[in-house]
Protein backbone atom coordinates (compact mmCIF):
# COMPACT_ATOMS: atom_id res chain seq x y z
CA UNK A 1 0.00 0.00 0.00
CA UNK A 2 1.32 3.22 -0.75
CA UNK A 3 0.15 6.73 0.74
CA UNK A 4 -1.01 9.35 -1.54
CA UNK A 5 1.37 12.82 -1.64
CA UNK A 6 -1.79 14.57 1.14
CA UNK A 7 -0.98 12.05 3.66
CA UNK A 8 2.77 12.11 3.32
CA UNK A 9 3.32 15.63 3.37
CA UNK A 10 0.34 15.82 6.19
CA UNK A 11 2.73 13.29 8.09
CA UNK A 12 5.77 15.32 7.75
CA UNK A 13 3.69 18.72 8.72
CA UNK A 14 2.77 17.50 12.03
CA UNK A 15 5.98 15.82 12.95
CA UNK A 16 7.71 19.41 11.86
CA UNK A 17 5.53 21.31 14.04
CA UNK A 18 5.21 19.33 16.91
CA UNK A 19 8.84 20.47 17.24
CA UNK A 20 8.89 22.58 20.43
CA UNK A 21 9.40 26.33 20.04
CA UNK A 22 8.56 30.05 21.13
CA UNK A 23 7.22 30.96 17.42
CA UNK A 24 4.05 29.54 15.13
CA UNK A 25 5.42 27.64 12.02
CA UNK A 26 4.20 29.46 8.49
CA UNK A 27 3.26 28.31 6.09
CA UNK A 28 5.80 29.73 3.47
CA UNK A 29 8.13 27.86 6.19
CA UNK A 30 7.14 24.60 6.47
CA UNK A 31 6.77 24.83 2.75
CA UNK A 32 10.30 25.62 2.41
CA UNK A 33 11.74 23.28 4.66
CA UNK A 34 9.72 20.29 3.41
CA UNK A 35 10.00 21.00 0.16
CA UNK A 36 6.40 20.93 -1.02
CA UNK A 37 4.01 24.07 -2.28
CA UNK A 38 2.75 26.80 -0.66
CA UNK A 39 -0.46 25.96 -1.82
CA UNK A 40 -0.36 22.57 -0.90
CA UNK A 41 0.87 23.68 2.56
CA UNK A 42 -2.00 25.46 3.45
CA UNK A 43 -4.50 23.00 2.06
CA UNK A 44 -3.48 20.36 4.39
CA UNK A 45 -3.13 22.46 7.11
CA UNK A 46 -6.69 24.28 6.49
CA UNK A 47 -7.43 20.29 6.81
CA UNK A 48 -5.83 19.46 9.80
CA UNK A 49 -6.97 22.27 11.91
CA UNK A 50 -10.62 21.15 11.03
CA UNK A 51 -9.31 17.80 12.71
CA UNK A 52 -8.53 19.58 15.68
CA UNK A 53 -5.06 18.28 14.94
CA UNK A 54 -3.02 22.00 13.99
CA UNK A 55 -3.89 25.63 15.78
CA UNK A 56 -3.81 28.19 13.86
CA UNK A 57 -3.91 31.66 14.15
CA UNK A 58 -4.12 34.88 12.06
CA UNK A 59 -2.16 38.08 11.52
CA UNK A 60 1.17 39.56 13.20
CA UNK A 61 2.54 36.42 15.17
CA UNK A 62 0.07 33.96 14.09
CA UNK A 63 0.88 31.00 12.32
CA UNK A 64 0.32 27.23 13.04
CA UNK A 65 1.00 24.86 16.26
CA UNK A 66 0.30 21.42 17.02
CA UNK A 67 -2.40 20.91 19.34
CA UNK A 68 -1.05 18.90 22.00
CA UNK A 69 -3.71 16.66 22.30
CA UNK A 70 -3.24 15.04 18.90
CA UNK A 71 -0.29 13.55 20.30
CA UNK A 72 -1.88 11.18 22.18
CA UNK A 73 -4.22 10.23 18.72
CA UNK A 74 -3.32 6.99 17.15
CA UNK A 75 -1.22 6.85 13.76
CA UNK A 76 -3.75 4.41 12.24
CA UNK A 77 -6.57 6.93 12.83
CA UNK A 78 -4.41 9.83 11.51
CA UNK A 79 -3.77 7.70 8.60
CA UNK A 80 -7.13 6.29 7.32
CA UNK A 81 -8.73 9.98 8.00
CA UNK A 82 -5.87 11.22 5.80
CA UNK A 83 -6.20 8.84 3.35
CA UNK A 84 -9.67 9.61 2.85
CA UNK A 85 -11.18 5.80 2.12
CA UNK A 86 -8.65 5.20 -0.45
CA UNK A 87 -9.48 1.89 -1.95
CA UNK A 88 -6.12 -0.51 -2.83
CA UNK A 89 -7.72 -1.94 -5.80
CA UNK A 90 -10.94 -0.45 -7.34
CA UNK A 91 -13.27 -3.34 -8.86
CA UNK A 92 -16.19 -0.68 -10.42
CA UNK A 93 -14.69 1.53 -12.30
CA UNK A 94 -13.67 0.52 -14.70
CA UNK A 95 -15.84 -2.76 -14.30
CA UNK A 96 -13.69 -6.16 -13.71
CA UNK A 97 -14.37 -8.77 -15.73
CA UNK A 98 -13.66 -11.42 -12.82
CA UNK A 99 -15.17 -9.73 -9.92
CA UNK A 100 -18.24 -12.06 -9.88
CA UNK A 101 -15.13 -14.80 -9.43
CA UNK A 102 -12.57 -12.88 -7.22
CA UNK A 103 -11.62 -13.57 -3.61
CA UNK A 104 -8.29 -10.83 -4.37
CA UNK A 105 -10.63 -7.34 -3.20
CA UNK A 106 -11.51 -9.11 0.28
CA UNK A 107 -7.81 -10.55 1.09
CA UNK A 108 -6.55 -7.22 -0.05
CA UNK A 109 -9.03 -5.46 2.25
CA UNK A 110 -8.01 -7.41 5.32
CA UNK A 111 -4.32 -6.28 4.62
CA UNK A 112 -5.20 -2.96 4.85
CA UNK A 113 -7.22 -3.57 7.83
CA UNK A 114 -3.95 -5.34 9.79
CA UNK A 115 -2.37 -2.47 8.07
CA UNK A 116 -4.14 0.23 10.13
CA UNK A 117 -4.26 -1.98 13.48
CA UNK A 118 -0.62 -2.09 13.18
CA UNK A 119 -0.53 1.83 12.93
CA UNK A 120 -2.97 2.12 15.89
CA UNK A 121 -0.69 0.52 18.42
CA UNK A 122 1.49 3.91 18.10
CA UNK A 123 0.37 7.32 18.63
CA UNK A 124 1.88 10.60 16.84
CA UNK A 125 4.00 11.19 20.05
CA UNK A 126 5.96 8.01 19.79
CA UNK A 127 7.42 9.16 15.93
CA UNK A 128 8.00 12.68 17.12
CA UNK A 129 9.92 11.47 20.57
CA UNK A 130 11.11 7.97 19.35
CA UNK A 131 11.93 5.53 22.17
CA UNK A 132 13.54 2.38 22.02
CA UNK A 133 10.58 0.92 23.90
CA UNK A 134 8.08 1.52 21.14
CA UNK A 135 10.62 -0.30 18.49
CA UNK A 136 11.96 -3.85 18.87
CA UNK A 137 15.04 -3.26 15.40
CA UNK A 138 18.20 -4.03 16.81
CA UNK A 139 20.68 -2.30 15.48
CA UNK A 140 23.43 -4.54 13.33
CA UNK A 141 26.16 -3.10 16.20
CA UNK A 142 23.97 -4.81 19.19
CA UNK A 143 23.34 -8.13 17.37
CA UNK A 144 27.66 -7.94 16.96
CA UNK A 145 28.45 -7.27 20.74
CA UNK A 146 25.51 -10.62 21.45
Amino acid sequence: MQLNKFTDYALRILMYVAQPRDLPYTIAELAERLQISQNHAMKIAYFMAKQDWLITSRGKGGGIRLNPAALKVQLGQIVRILQRDNQIVECNDPPCVLRTNCGLKGILDQAVEQFYTSLDQYILGDVVEPTKEHFSIQSPISLINL
